[in-house]
């Protein structure tokens, strides 16, 4: 069985932000076994897994990301977008768009530790686009 489904996470400001609870109220029921694949519509915010319990880790990856790729970099071409356009596809292609998650016993085989995390790299990304597909028995 596949299934796919579109959902929209709520705008966010810039920062790292965890969405397990947004995602899954908005998806169906899993099966027994299978794989979550996760694709966001988007080419200035990413999706990745990471801590969901000290918020103070979503604040230093935004403190990291920003020190690894500045805004108003003299060497920037695309400038059209504002200042944080550019450095949000930059930010982007290091983290990636997508991500899969395994399903056993009809939930989520993430860790004790893991979260889903909106990566917004924008100042005013507005609402994002998710593919969702669901691959299983």
């Amino acid at each position: 069985m596949i299934q796919q489904i579109d959902i929209t996470i709520a705008p966010k400001k810039r920062g790292f932000h965890l969405i397990t609870a947004d995602i899954m109220r908005q998806l169906p029921q899993f099966p027994q076994t299978g794989m979550l694949n996760l694709f966001i519509k988007h080419t200035s915010c990413a999706l990745t897994i990471n801590e969901n319990a000290d918020p103070d880790v979503r604040k230093d990856m935004e403190h990291i990301f920003n020190t690894m790729v500045p805004a108003d970099s003299p060497y920037y071409l695309h400038t059209m977008e504002g200042s944080d356009d550019m450095p949000a596809h930059a930010k982007t292609a290091i983290v990636g768009t997508s991500i899969n998650i395994p399903i056993s016993k009809g939930r989520l085989n993430l860790g004790v530790w893991q979260g889903i995390y909106l990566c917004e790299f924008r100042d005013n990304g507005g609402s994002r686009q998710i593919v969702v597909t669901i691959m299983g028995e």
